[in-house]
């Protein structure tokens, strides 16, 4: 099966009074996709994970602002892969990169699991 990549914003905070983002909880899962339960989640027999924490500043008389209520999770999302830049990257390298990575990790359970057996000998 495929392996699929995952993003999600998993909480935030923000400020009362300007709606103003402040602080962003995120995680990344990858995991090789063996079928859905009877609610059509799906499930995996491996996975790997990487989150975060995205701390925020925000102006909100400035152009492009966007309060707590009128945010999506595209908008959020956005955001995470900006701040995972290295170098000279695009948000989009960036977020592929971590792809990458957990994808690597899930393919690698795999591989080592088709080399292994358990058992006793008797």
């Amino acid at each position: 099966m495929a392996i699929t990549n995952t993003w999600s914003v998993t909480d935030m905070t923000h400020i009362d009074a300007d709606g103003g983002v402040v602080k962003v909880y995120w995680s990344c899962t990858a995991g090789n996709v063996t079928g859905q339960d009877p609610s059509g989640a799906d499930q995996y027999d491996y996975t790997a994970s990487e989150g975060g924490k995205l701390i925020c500043t925000h102006d909100a008389s400035a152009a492009g602002y966007i309060a707590y209520a009128d945010l999506t999770e595209a908008d959020v999302l956005g955001w995470i892969w900006t701040s995972l830049i290295e170098d000279e990257e695009t948000a989009a390298e960036a977020k592929a990169r971590i792809e990458a990575n957990r994808t690597a990790r899930v393919q690698g359970q795999i591989d080592r699991a088709a080399t292994q057996a358990t058992g006793i000998p008797w």
